[in-house]
């Protein structure tokens, strides 16, 4: 029985299969084991630095039922979630197209959240401005009275601060620490539960899952493979994504030759700038990302830092930029990879897609 519930509930997972639990299936999430309980949904999140520990465990209870007596341990969350506190713009975007506003009470980082109706709330008041997600405004959240707060949580950062002592839920979103696109965009299945809308989030998934899986196939048909290199030098270092990241697998899936994916990490690695030229001096394509109020030039990142000027993508004029000033990547890329895919893939191997224009990424004017 144990053995028919982990295979039922994918790779990696297991049940204990006591009492009525039942494992509720997930094909690709690694870090996230959802159980089905008599009166409650247990939500176990292993720890992504550590996996042979668990992160957090939830219990889910809805608020109109009454307290199981018998609970397995972890941090009691009543759902759905009516009046959160939001600290990224992922999760607000997320929570929109949910169509569950109305549970957001307050947020952190305004500036980067795109949602005109949670832009509007702050604006009006009906929604709280916390401030910054790394020093929040705590007096504001003890007014709040938040049902949960989810953030996002990070390796060796010593803990949330001051609201770890407000006895109030911590829902740490580490969808972003998963090893695989559609490992991360699951877990909208976890945030599905916490809104109640789980029939909502799974159709959202299905439709992702066979967008993904589909483009993934169109681009596995090509026998060349782009070398590609990405991001640029920020202070000291070089961030690149690591090869078990969700960034370092995308550009794989989109049928290109990752240059860093050696390095085992799902996280970002930070290397120095003659690492990254040693290893991607001859790359044919150069992506990256950045916030700015205008777009970047090949002659601006030269005049940034000349040794650009160096790089074969850079030599060639193939370097693609995606200011996430005012594009979605970072709210669409957690849940909806299959809409950046499609953008790798017409930059990688453009006679697969003619007709499709990008829409995050452009290449650099000179």
């Amino acid at each position: 029985m144990v053995l028919l519930l982990a295979a039922c509930g994918g790779g990696g997972k297991t049940s204990s299969a006591l009492g009525q639990e039942e494992i509720i299936p997930l094909k690709y999430a690694e870090n996230l084991t959802l159980i089905k309980g008599n009166g409650y949904t247990e939500a176990r999140l292993r720890n992504p630095w550590d996996t042979t520990k668990v992160l957090h465990t939830y219990i889910l209870v809805e608020k109109d039922k009454p307290m199981p007596d018998h609970l397995p341990p972890g941090t009691i969350v009543r759902t759905p979630l009516s009046k959160a506190l939001v600290y990224t713009g992922v999760h607000c975007a997320l929570i929109h197209e949910l169509g569950m506003v109305k549970s957001i009470g307050g947020i952190c980082e305004l500036q980067y959240i795109k949602v005109p109706e949670i832009i509007e709330g702050c604006r009006k008041g009906t929604i709280v401005n916390a401030g910054e997600g790394t020093n929040p405004d705590i007096e504001k959240i003890i007014d709040l009275h938040p049902d949960a707060l989810l953030l996002s949580p990070y390796e060796n950062s010593g803990g949330h601060g001051q609201v770890e002592k407000l006895k109030v839920p911590i829902i740490e979103c580490a969808d972003y620490m998963e090893t695989s696109a559609l490992g991360s965009a699951e877990w909208i299945r976890f945030y599905g539960l916490l809104l109640h809308q789980q029939a909502k989030a799974d159709s959202i998934f299905a439709i992702v899952e066979k967008n993904y899986n589909e483009l993934k196939a169109l681009a596995s048909s090509q026998a060349k493979k782009p070398k590609v290199m990405c991001e640029l030098k920020s202070g000291s270092a070089w961030y690149v994504p690591g090869g078990r990241s969700t960034t370092g697998k995308l550009y794989k899936d989109a049928g290109g030759d990752y240059l860093f994916d050696s390095y085992p990490n799902s996280g970002a690695v930070p290397l120095s700038f003659e690492t990254v030229f040693d290893k991607a001096q001859d790359a044919d394509v150069w992506l990256m990302k950045y916030n700015q109020a205008s777009d970047k030039t090949l002659s601006g990142i030269r005049e940034d830092y000349s040794p650009y000027a160096n790089f074969k993508a850079f030599k060639e004029r193939n370097v693609y930029g995606c200011n996430t000033g005012y594009h979605t990547y970072y709210e669409d890329f957690p849940f909806h990879p299959d809409l950046v895919l499609k953008d790798l893939i017409k930059i990688f191997h453009p006679s697969l897609l003619p007709e499709y224009d990008l829409k995050y990424f452009s290449k650099l004017a000179e």
